[in-house]
């Protein structure tokens, strides 16, 4: 995604703008019961008490109330778009317990056994723009934030992980190896790039991983290699189907998180149902990503469950690219590695950048301006 970190005050797209955005953005969508686990009223789980359901001895979680019982092997899996902190979503690294960073959608976050999200920034205060149109950069407590929000990885795989060259890099990759939360799709060197994020959730054993297929200056100049630091990229599908295959080797359940798409495209390309293909075959169960400013359509690739577009989750809102205000979560429950079920939960992005969960007759509007288009990514619909 393309995102500009320079403070100015730009217009927001007119009523008949945003509605020809809106029209143009697909995800197929349910709204059926996810049976994931409930945000207490009074507050988002904590990173501590979730990290305590990765292990079958563990103590009760105290911060999220009943968990509703789920099959044995069943976990839940709920990803979201993209993120930044900046111009107008700045103030959100200033959350507060009643203010989530994501707002109210937070509760949706935190009710699934993990929740991941794109993190499209360098984290750092340093470094010199590199030779592109926009840049972004967020401090270290982004991470922090998003913890707080019910968020338990991220990726930053991406084409703005990398705005502030070298020395942005090195901060970054610093704050990754101090991060409350995992960051996947970046690293010293290409092995930690690609290396899966694996976590056990009641016996469920799940591993993620990210890569950028995205083809700009982060993925050339950046590109993760055996003794150079940067992302993982999707674009040596060689190198990411065998990431996919040594994260199968080790666990049931196999989520890769890809930057992939055409900004303002709300149809899959050739590129992304080539590469999902691939790592279907390779045994993913999940493919999901961002990039595109809108959110796209999803479904199943045989036993492999595919997400061409999350769309903006957290978004500063001054590009002039083609974008939507829809947003929202996509949630998966994965039964015996399979997924069984979709739920999408719709939002639109108000004023502040915020994801404000819709109901009733704006819900629908969300979703079923998101089912419109489905047919263009020759997927089958998804269990709901």
């Amino acid at each position: 995604m393309i995102a500009s970190a320079r403070t100015r005050a730009c217009p927001r797209p007119s009523a008949v703008a945003r509605a020809g955005a809106l029209a143009a953005c697909v995800l197929l969508a349910s709204a059926g019961c996810s049976g994931a686990r409930s945000a207490a009223p009074s507050a988002v789980r904590s990173g501590a008490a979730r990290a305590a359901d990765a292990s079958p001895e563990a103590g009760a979680d105290v911060t999220a109330g009943p968990t509703p019982s789920l099959p044995p092997g069943t976990i839940t899996l709920a990803f979201g778009g993209d993120v930044h902190f900046t111009e107008r979503t700045a103030s959100r690294l200033n959350a507060t317990p009643a203010d989530p960073a994501l707002g109210p959608i937070s509760r949706t976050v935190a009710s699934a056994d993990f929740a991941m999200v794109n993190l499209e920034t360098a984290i750092t205060t340093r470094g010199s723009e590199e030779p592109k149109l926009y840049h972004f950069r967020t401090p270290p407590s982004a991470l922090d934030v998003l913890q707080k929000s019910g968020v338990d990885a991220v990726s930053m795989a991406n084409n703005h992980a990398v705005d502030y060259g070298p020395a942005g890099l090195t901060d970054t990759l610093d704050a990754v190896r101090h991060a409350p939360i995992p960051v996947l799709g970046i690293g010293a060197d290409e092995a930690e790039a690609y290396k899966p994020y694996v976590k056990e959730i009641r016996g469920v054993k799940l591993a993620v991983v990210a890569a950028s297929q995205v083809m700009d200056l982060t993925n050339d100049k950046f590109r993760a290699g055996p003794k150079k630091p940067g992302i993982a990229s999707a674009l040596d599908a060689t190198k990411l189907v065998a990431a996919v295959k040594r994260a199968k080797a080790r666990a049931d359940v196999v989520v890769v998180y890809l930057h992939w798409g055409t900004e303002g495209k709300s149809c899959p390309g050739p590129e992304q149902k080539a590469i999902a293909a691939k790592l279907s075959a390779a045994g993913a169960t999940a493919v999901v990503g961002t990039h595109a400013h809108v959110m796209l359509g999803s479904g199943m690739l045989g036993r492999t469950y595919v997400n061409y577009g999350l769309g903006n989750l957290l978004w500063y809102g001054t590009s002039p690219y083609p974008h939507s205000d829809d947003s929202g979560i996509a949630t998966l429950t994965v039964a015996r590695g399979k997924v069984v079920k979709q739920v999408f939960t719709p939002a639109v992005v108000d004023g502040r950048g915020v994801p404000m969960p819709q109901s009733g007759a704006a819900a629908d509007a969300v979703t079923s301006r998101l089912t419109a288009l489905t047919p263009c990514t020759a997927l089958t619909p998804a269990p709901h």
